[in-house]
């Protein structure tokens, strides 16, 4: 993970975002939303790999001493090689920068994988939202996990 380096994301860098953004969820943001998070109380950062390939990216939220995780992406293609967790400590590492003293995500129910890496970094589960997300198989909705970390 040593070759990635971390980029800070402008207006500019969505487009070629939005495919990752696309790819990774059954209900992306759209580009609009995405634009409307860069800048001001938000702070995000793309990864490039060595060979200048944009693997992902996070957005962050800061308010009142506060950090929330908003959206944190891995090109599927590229998932389960640690690229998660590069992003994840990166944006940590940012959080720290802004002396947040709290932190704060969501995460899908079924999203297993995702609830491990956040709880291997001391997250832990907070509350439910019942039925918060839509179903990704297009009927129903899903219970989102609020998760949080203490700095």
């Amino acid at each position: 993970m040593n070759s990635l380096t971390f980029h800070q994301i402008t207006t500019a860098d969505v487009k070629q975002l939005m495919p990752i953004e696309n790819n990774c969820h059954s209900h992306p943001w759209s580009e609009k939303t995405f634009k409307s998070c860069i800048n001001g109380r938000y702070f995000s950062e793309y990864a490039l790999d060595k060979k200048q390939l944009k693997i992902g990216f996070y957005v962050g939220e800061h308010v009142a001493g506060e950090a929330t995780l908003m959206d944190i992406c891995v090109e599927p293609s590229l998932q389960g090689k640690g690229y998660g967790k590069a992003l994840l400590l990166q944006f940590l590492q940012q959080v720290k920068t802004l002396n947040a003293s709290k932190v704060f995500l969501e995460v899908r129910a079924s999203n297993i994988a995702a609830q491990m890496l956040y709880m291997n970094h001391n997250f832990i589960e907070i509350s439910r939202r019942t039925a918060y997300y839509p179903s990704a198989k297009g009927f129903g909705y899903e219970d989102a996990i609020v998760m949080s970390l203490t700095l």
